[in-house]
């Protein structure tokens, strides 16, 4: 039987990944322990001393999660912003497979396959380092691994998309600094969404970092129901299905295929 198109594309990557791995050592796994180590350490006991727990647990714990949603947002951003640019523009590998039968839904659906084991990756460490730091109270700290890897494909797919259409890297600061750096600081990471303005949480509740935020919360700290849990998926499956076909369009524009 022959191998489905994009696995072939999933495995140039699996391919590159094998040379370049090192170089995502300190993000992937020192970056969860400094944020724990230094926010626990710190911020964290001094909110606990004057504000008392959240739900019931302290405040590294009640944090742990919510960092770990917006670790894969990172992660997405930065594996689909320069990478996916390069891809048609400088090592222009995407341009390489597009002259074999591979077709551009086929090279979007490969990357995405990548992108789902790299962010699975990344969250499992975060993951471990929570478990290893004494800060997993649910045995359900299991299910928020893949929860944390739908958030990051829920930004994977669009941020390919746009990625796809740029012919130069100017914008991707600006996405960074407008868009990514707000969702980071204001979609319950932090804070729960309710302490915001009244007029700024239906804006927070719509978008995907909140939702992933309050899935993998809810999971890991074994609070999570049917419908929410339902409600958040199906919010971030959308994002990531309709980034994906929007991403598949833009790669047969960027190709003329």
């Amino acid at each position: 039987m022959a191998t489905p198109s994009p696995v072939r594309y999933l495995r140039h990557e699996l391919v590159v990944y094998r040379r370049t791995w090192r170089s995502s050592l300190v993000p992937t796994f020192l970056a969860p322990i400094l944020y724990l180590a230094a926010i626990g350490g710190t911020l964290g006991s001094a909110i606990d001393r004057h504000t008392g727990h959240l739900g019931g647990v302290s405040y590294v714990v009640w944090l742990a999660p919510g960092l770990m949603a917006a670790s894969a947002m990172q992660v997405a951003v930065n594996d689909c912003t320069h990478p996916v640019l390069g891809g048609f523009k400088w090592t222009r590998h995407f341009v390489a497979a597009a002259a074999t039968p591979l077709r551009p839904v086929d090279l979007v659906s490969g990357w995405l396959l990548w992108m789902s084991l790299r962010l699975a990756l990344a969250a499992s460490v975060f993951a471990a380092v929570i478990w290893a730091a004494g800060d997993a109270v649910s045995p359900w700290l299991v299910a928020a691994v893949p929860a944390a890897a739908l958030t990051g494909l829920a930004f994977a797919g669009p941020i390919t998309a746009w990625s796809a259409t740029r012919q130069g890297d100017e914008s991707f600061s600006t996405l960074q600094r407008f868009v990514i750096l707000p969702l980071f600081l204001f979609s319950g990471v932090f804070f729960p969404v309710t302490q915001l303005p009244a007029v700024l949480r239906p804006v927070a509740f719509a978008l995907p970092l909140w939702h992933g935020v309050a899935l993998c919360r809810s999971l890991a700290l074994g609070t999570a129901g049917p419908a929410a849990t339902m409600a958040h998926v199906a919010v971030l499956a959308a994002f990531a299905v309709v980034g994906t076909v929007v991403a598949a369009a833009m790669f047969r524009a960027r190709l003329g295929a």
